[in-house]
């Protein structure tokens, strides 16, 4: 038996609001609780939301520090490589 007059009053029925309009019924210890977002209106939930990330995150890494992209440091590495062996070839002789 929990002892007496220590527990808050439960509100079987409180209402949910959200904008001034009641979106759902709960249980809780506030009459009346008052939300800025919900399923309802959130962004992720409703579909709506807009993914601003349109890059990878390689590229966007790589943009970063000064490397280049993922793209233009392959093609660098073969440059070197083509630039390298003709230097080879050209101290051979």
């Amino acid at each position: 038996m929990p002892k007496p007059d220590i527990h808050p009053t439960w509100y079987p029925e409180a209402k949910v609001i959200c904008n001034g309009e009641v979106v759902m019924t709960t249980g809780s210890t506030q009459p009346e609780i008052h939300v800025d977002v919900w399923s309802g209106n959130h962004p992720f939930f409703t579909g709506t939301q807009k993914i601003l990330d349109t890059e990878g995150r390689v590229d966007r890494f790589m943009r970063k520090y000064g490397m280049g992209s993922a793209d233009s440091t392959a093609g660098d590495s073969k440059q070197n490589l083509s630039q390298t062996s003709e230097n080879k070839v050209a101290s051979d002789d």
